[in-house]
């Protein structure tokens, strides 16, 4: 069930020059949070900004009634909430969307960039079923691989970077663990990385699952401004995704 409510910024992150994190609580009980769900934030007090932002959800403590934000600082509107301090207040709707489907016993979670946000929750997600996933982050450089230490505590932690500054050189399809033998893929990150794994996995006969970036506006499938066409015609990312079987979507691959 969606939820309109004014979470309180417990802590605030700052993580390199692109990115910051936000764990933001609840004031009761917060609602369940599938991985890959994502949230509408408010961005208050802007002229230039006048709709809200999606952004994913990084990581859940249903136990604290709290959730990381993991935000890419891309424009006006993550620019202003690049601003918020410790105590202030973020008016969220939550949760949106549908997510991953944790399945398979020896999964690959496959993210780039800003991509790697909601691979965190999934990972935790798998322990909890008894499963540690292989998680393999990719970016043109280290520091633009937002957080990775996090990831090892809930699987096996693989890097890339095409500059080579950590992990293997090269693009995440190029890493020598890429094509190991895996029973479920989900991907998150820029849209020619996650069609790269997609493909692989069609090939491979590998199920998968990929988390789509279409531009968002409402987050409740009104505008549609993010529809994407799929065999069972034009959908909403916001409303009936963002997460989807690649095998569904016409002309993507």
């Amino acid at each position: 069930m969606k939820q309109i409510t004014d979470f309180r910024i417990v802590e605030r992150l700052q993580l390199g020059e692109h990115y910051f994190m936000l764990k933001v609580q609840h004031p009761d009980t917060m609602q369940p949070i599938q991985p890959g769900q994502f949230v509408e934030v408010e961005v208050k007090d802007s002229r230039e900004v006048m709709l809200r932002r999606p952004i994913s959800i990084h990581d859940v403590d249903a136990m604290a009634n709290t959730m990381s934000l993991l935000i890419q600082i891309v424009g006006n509107g993550t620019r202003k909430l690049a601003e918020l301090k410790v105590g202030d207040k973020l008016n969220i709707i939550y949760p949106l969307g549908n997510g991953f489907s944790v399945e398979g016993k020896r999964p690959l979670l496959v993210g780039g960039g800003a991509g790697t946000a909601p691979l965190l929750h999934l990972a935790k997600c798998y322990n909890e079923k008894g499963v540690r996933p292989v998680i393999l982050l990719g970016g043109r450089t280290a520091d633009l691989i937002p957080v990775k230490e996090p990831f090892a505590q809930y699987g096996e932690l693989l890097i890339a970077t095409d500059d080579g500054s950590m992990g293997e050189k090269g693009m995440v399809t190029q890493h020598s663990r890429f094509a190991d033998d895996y029973d479920h893929i989900a991907t998150c990150g820029p849209t020619p990385m996650m069609k790269a794994v997609a493909r692989h996995a069609k090939e491979k006969g590998i199920a998968c699952e990929v988390s789509l970036e279409n531009m968002m506006a409402c987050g409740i499938g009104a505008c549609l401004c993010c529809v994407q066409d799929t065999q069972e015609g034009h959908k909403c990312v916001c409303k009936d995704g963002p997460v989807f079987d690649p095998l569904t979507l016409n002309n993507w691959m």
